[in-house]
């Protein structure tokens, strides 16, 4: 199993290779708890993380974008009382490439502080 958030993420080009369904199920046991979801025909990576408050979902939506903008790779976030869903996918492929994984496991890393 790889050890996702040891990675960075590496800049894509239009032309980058989308992940195969063979490199999604060896890497998806890294995120457990992302789910596959399909929208406006785009596969991306979506899981909701629960707190018990909107400051904490609020604290935890900045440190999402801290890390997004270091590792210069952004998710849909949204932000609501008790909760946060993320979303990762690759604008430039219209699809998952490994940085989607990575930041995945980065932000279940995040989630653990």
């Amino acid at each position: 199993m790889p050890d996702l958030i040891n990675e960075r993420c590496v800049a894509c080009r239009r032309d980058a290779p989308r992940v195969t369904d063979a490199e999604i199920a060896a890497l998806k046991p890294s995120i457990p708890e992302w789910e596959l979801v399909e929208r406006e025909g785009i596969p991306r990576l979506e899981r909701v993380f629960r707190f018990p408050d909107f400051q904490q979902a609020l604290a935890f939506t900045q440190r999402v974008g801290e890390l997004a903008e270091e590792e210069g790779h952004h998710p849909a976030l949204l932000t609501e009382w008790g909760r946060v869903t993320v979303t990762w996918w690759t604008h430039k492929i219209r699809g998952l490439h490994r940085n989607d994984f990575i930041m995945a496991a980065k932000t279940d890393q995040l989630a653990e502080k």
